[in-house]
C-alpha cells in the first residue's frame, strides 16, 4: 500500500534531552506483542484483558490495529527492515525488533498515522524497553523505510506469493498442492485483512437495540440468524455484556446449527466433546429446547468460563470436567458434536500469530488427539446416531485424514452426506437461500464440508457428519 506523507522526516537525529510522549495505543500493543513474541499468551487472550479494556475507545481501536497488523506483516516487515539493516545479519533484541516492525508497520501500511509519530515513538519504545544505544539505530532505520519507493511484490510463484502475502512458504506450497494456487492465493488474501465482525443475536427486539445504540448490522451471507456488524461498538453495549448477542463467525454457527439439526430425538442427550467457550452449545441449546446437554472441557479454568457462560440453562446443561478422548460412556447419547482443537490455520485473519508458532511437525501431534476425540465420541452414541466432527484447520491430515483412520478401525460406523442436511437447514429456514447454493460448492465428493477462506465468506472449515450403525 502506498503510504501518503504530509512531509518527508528530518533524517537528523532528534536531540537528546527532547522525549517523545509514548501513546496508551503504541504501549500498549508493544507490551502485547512482546508477550506473544516470549510466547506468554495469545494476541486474543491479551487484547481482551484489563490493560486494553481499560484504554479510551480509540485507543483500544488503534491497539488492537497494530497489534494484529503487525503479527499479519511481520513477515515482510522483516524482510523489509533486514535490507536497511547496517549489518543484515545482525540478531537483534525483541524489544528492539518489535519496536521497528511497529514503527514499519505504520508507514508502510497506515496511511493516517504521520510519519514523524510512527518514527519518535518507536525510538522511544526502544529506549523505554532499556536499549537507548539501539534506539538509534531504530530511528535510521525507520527514516530509511520512510523516505525508500514503494516496493510491489510479485505473488506468481509460491515462494514471491510467501513474501508479499507474509505467510510461512511451507504453509503456502501445501496449499497451493492441495487446493491449487489460485485457492491459495484467496486464502492468504483473506489472512491479511481483519475479519468480518459477525454476530448472532437472541431475538429480533436485539437488533433494534442495537440499531437504537447507533450500530448497524447487516444480514449474514449464509445464515438468516447472523449479522455482519459495519459500524458500531458492540462490544461496548448492555446487550453484548448479558449474552443477548454473541460475536460468532458464520461458519462457526454452520457447525452447530447442521449439528442441532441432526438430533433423532426431540428430548434426547447431547454431548459438546470440547465445549468452550460454548457459542456452539447455546445453539444446540436454543434449537433443542427439550434435549439435555454434557458439555465437556478439560481445563479447570476454562470450565468455570464455560459454566459461567451457560448458566441460563443449567437446568439441562450439565458441564464436566472430562478429557474428550476418554468420555467413559458407551451408547448413552443421540447426538455428539466434536469440534476439536487443531492447528487454525482457517482463522490466520483472526489469529495472525499462528503462523508464526504452528511448524509442519505439530501435524502429527494434533492429529493423535483429534482421532481420539472422534473415536470416543463415535463410541458414546447410541446405535443409528450421529456425530458431527469439524476443525477450523486447512489441513487434512486434521480434517479427511482423521475421519478415514477412525472409520477403518470403527467396523460400525460410516461417513454420511452433508447434502440432506444442506437441504433440512434451508426448508427450516436457517440457511439462506444464496447460503445453500454455496454450500452445494463447498461438499466435498465423500460428502464432507470444506470451506477454505477468500473463497467462502468464513473462517475456514472442516465439517464431516458420521453414523454410528450398531
Amino acid at each position: 500500500m502506498t503510504v501518503p506523507r504530509e512531509a518527508a522526516p528530518s533524517r537528523k537525529a532528534a536531540p537528546k534531552d527532547r522525549k517523545t510522549p509514548i501513546s496508551a495505543a503504541r504501549k500498549a500493543a508493544f507490551d502485547v506483542l512482546l508477550a506473544v513474541e516470549r510466547g506468554q499468551s495469545h494476541s486474543d487472550d491479551l487484547l481482551r484483558g484489563k490493560a486494553v479494556n481499560a484504554l479510551s475507545l480509540a485507543d483500544r481501536n488503534l491497539a488492537t490495529t497494530l497489534v494484529l497488523g503487525v503479527l499479519r506483516w511481520q513477515i515482510r516487515l522483516d524482510h523489509q527492515l533486514q535490507a536497511l539493516l547496517k549489518h543484515p545479519n545482525a540478531k537483534l533484541d525483541s524489544e528492539v525488533r518489535i519496536a521497528l516492525r511497529l514503527g514499519a508497520f505504520q508507514l508502510l501500511h497506515l496511511d493516517r498515522i504521520p510519519a514523524r509519530a510512527a518514527i519518535d515513538e518507536s525510538v522511544e519504545l526502544a529506549k523505554h524497553a532499556g536499549h537507548r544505544f539501539a534506539s538509534g539505530m531504530v530511528n535510521a532505520v525507520l527514516r530509511k523505510l520512510a523516505g525508500a519507493a514503494h516496493v510491489s511484490f510479485s505473488e506468481d510463484s509460491v515462494a514471491e506469493l510467501a513474501l508479499a502475502q507474509a505467510h510461512p512458504a511451507w504453509m503456502i506450497e501445501r496449499w497451493a498442492g492441495f487446493y491449487g494456487i489460485e485457492s491459495a492465493r484467496a486464502i492468504c488474501h483473506h489472512g491479511q485483512h481483519p475479519p468480518i465482525l459477525t454476530v448472532r443475536l437472541a431475538d429480533s427486539a436485539v437488533e433494534a437495540e442495537l440499531a437504537e445504540a447507533g450500530i448497524h448490522l447487516e444480514p449474514g451471507e449464509l445464515l438468516t440468524a447472523a449479522r455482519t456488524v459495519v459500524s458500531g461498538d458492540v462490544i461496548g453495549t448492555a446487550a453484548f455484556r448479558e449474552g443477548r448477542v454473541r460475536i460468532q463467525d458464520e461458519g462457526s454457527q454452520l457447525v452447530a446449527e447442521i449439528a442441532a439439526a441432526n438430533l433423532n430425538l426431540p428430548d434426547g442427550r447431547i454431548v459438546d466433546a470440547c465445549a468452550a467457550p460454548g457459542g456452539k452449545t447455546l445453539i444446540l441449546a436454543e434449537r433443542n429446547p427439550q434435549a439435555r446437554i454434557v458439555a465437556c472441557e478439560s481445563s479447570a479454568p476454562r470450565l468455570e468460563q464455560l459454566r459461567s457462560r451457560l448458566a441460563r440453562h443449567a437446568d439441562r446443561i450439565e458441564c464436566r470436567l472430562a478429557d474428550a478422548t476418554i468420555l467413559g460412556e458407551d451408547s448413552v447419547f443421540d447426538l455428539a458434536l466434536a469440534d476439536v482443537p487443531c492447528s487454525g490455520t482457517g482463522t490466520l485473519g483472526r489469529n495472525p500469530e499462528i503462523r508464526h508458532r504452528l511448524h509442519l511437525e505439530d501435524m502429527p501431534r494434533q492429529a493423535e488427539r483429534q482421532r481420539g476425540i472422534l473415536h470416543a465420541t463415535v463410541h458414546a452414541l447410541r446405535p443409528g446416531s450421529l456425530v458431527v466432527y469439524s476443525t477450523c484447520s486447512l489441513e487434512p491430515e486434521e480434517n479427511e485424514q482423521v475421519v478415514a483412520a477412525v472409520l477403518a478401525e470403527t467396523s460400525n460406523a460410516r461417513m454420511v452426506s452433508l447434502e440432506p442436511s444442506i437441504a433440512a437447514l434451508l426448508e427450516k429456514g436457517i440457511l439462506t437461500d444464496s447460503g445453500a447454493e454455496r454450500l452445494q460448492h463447498c461438499l466435498t465428493p465423500e460428502g464432507a464440508l470444506r470451506l477454505l477462506p477468500g473463497m467462502s465468506p468464513t473462517d475456514g472449515f472442516f465439517i464431516a457428519l458420521i453414523e454410528r450403525q450398531s
